[in-house]
């Protein structure tokens, strides 16, 4: 059966929901999310949490509570269904004074998590995200509010398979924070003010999707329809980093994801990110993640035999 397309609907496409460098580097990046705790807490209580090694979550599953951190610089009320996020694991009180709603009885309950992403410390986000931030429930949309209804009712069903089925979910919940923080900030700085530039964003685009080309100053340039010296300057400008030391970050970035198939050698990988030598790949990733490629996957080896 034919169905006669709806001119309207064809002569007003929908707007992208994310930028497009934006969502090729949430693709190509390995973020390892877990959640770690299911917290209760009854009445008056607070859990302060020191400085801690990697990114860290907090999903309101009932209840409300009181989050408090240098980065804020004022108290926020959490209710349910809020998520608050540490990016890189700062110091931080979530607290309550007891007085939740009567139905409720002073009764909150926590899902919360880990987060790391490959090659931590020079990954994009790390840069752009500021040390806290908050999503509210009631402003992040449908598609938010239905994933962390869901996380909650694993957590509360008990079911089999749930820890991976959580940080799954966690997973989709963190990329979808990511977004609604992009497209809030009034302060866009890094790579969220970078994806908003319609010529540096091209770039980073296809340098995320294809971290293996040949990039050189002259390319990525002429990619974004700009001088060298210009393009160099704006580029650095908006990221605080050259463009180069950014090709050469990114794909360390996606070398320690590869490094996880122990199906695929070094030289073979090393061949893929556009290095001509293992012996020097091997050096450069060693300067730049201060790991030899040969550690990060006995550290993987370990991990899944614990």
């Amino acid at each position: 059966m034919y169905i006669e397309p709806n001119p309207m609907l064809a002569s007003e496409p929908r707007p992208p929901l994310i930028e497009p460098a934006l969502e090729s580097l949430l693709n190509q990046s390995i973020l390892r999310v877990a959640v770690v705790a299911e917290l209760h807490r009854c009445g008056s209580w607070f859990l302060d949490g020191p400085r801690y090694h990697c990114g860290l979550f907090h999903l309101v599953g009932t209840g409300q509570c009181k989050v408090e951190c240098a980065a804020l610089g004022h108290a926020m009320q959490l209710e349910a269904g809020d998520l608050v996020v540490f990016p890189q694991g700062d110091p931080h009180r979530l607290s309550t004074d007891g007085q939740a709603n009567p139905e409720d009885a002073g009764r909150t309950s926590l899902v919360c998590g880990e987060m790391k992403f490959s090659g931590n410390a020079h990954h994009p986000l790390n840069h752009a995200l500021p040390a806290c931030f908050v999503v509210r429930s009631k402003d992040a949309g449908n598609t938010f509010r239905q994933l962390s209804a869901m996380m909650v009712e694993v957590v509360n069903a008990g079911q089999d398979g749930r820890q991976v089925l959580l940080n799954k979910l966690a997973d989709a919940l963190f990329t979808l924070a990511v977004c609604d923080y992009a497209r809030r900030t009034g302060e866009r700085r890094g790579l969220f003010a970078a994806v908003a530039d319609s010529r540096i964003s091209k770039v980073l685009q296809a340098v995320h999707e294809s971290p293996g080309n040949p990039w050189t100053m002259q390319t990525m340039a002429g990619l974004a329809c700009m001088s060298r010296s210009a393009f160099a300057e704006r580029f650095t400008h908006l990221m605080q980093i050259p463009p180069m030391q950014y090709v050469t970050q990114w794909r360390v970035s996606v070398a320690e994801q590869l490094l996880r198939d122990r199906q695929q050698s070094v030289a073979c990988i090393a061949e893929q990110l556009g290095y001509s030598s293992e012996a020097a790949f091997r050096r450069l990733f060693k300067r730049v993640s201060g790991m030899c490629p040969g550690r990060i996957r006995s550290d993987i080896a370990s991990a899944a035999l614990n």
